[in-house]
């Protein structure tokens, strides 16, 4: 794999889902669980759209492709590990704002490469 491709892939896959989290963690404290989803999701597709337009490294739809499903597959990973098993919530951590967050994660790389193709 090409290390620039790493560092976008898992580096800010990583970095992004943390964001999240942590943003979850803090909002458990305010507001109702029911509602953090709803919260974090438009913050993190401001974050997300500003790594994609300043910090990964264009490549092509393909390159987007490949960092969408590692992105995605991060997330449900990371989230099952630290939020289901850790904190022991259980499936029912898994509610529509979730469900949203996983296809947003895999849609926003690929919208993001289809928007820069057009605007070649």
């Amino acid at each position: 794999m090409e290390k620039v491709f790493v560092k976008d892939a898992f580096g800010w896959g990583f970095v992004l889902w943390l964001i999240g989290y942590i943003l979850g963690i803090l909002l458990f404290f305010f507001v109702p669980k029911d509602l953090i989803g709803w919260i974090i999701t438009p913050v993190g597709i401001i974050i997300t759209l500003w790594v994609l337009s300043h910090k990964i490294s264009d490549g092509g739809f393909r390159r987007f492709l490949h960092l969408a499903s590692v992105w995605t597959l991060l997330a449900i990973l990371l989230d099952y590990v630290f939020n289901v098993k850790l904190f022991n919530i259980g499936s029912s951590y898994y509610r529509l704002d979730v469900y949203l967050y996983y296809l947003i994660t895999f849609l926003l790389p690929l919208a993001f490469s289809y928007h820069e193709k057009a605007s070649e």
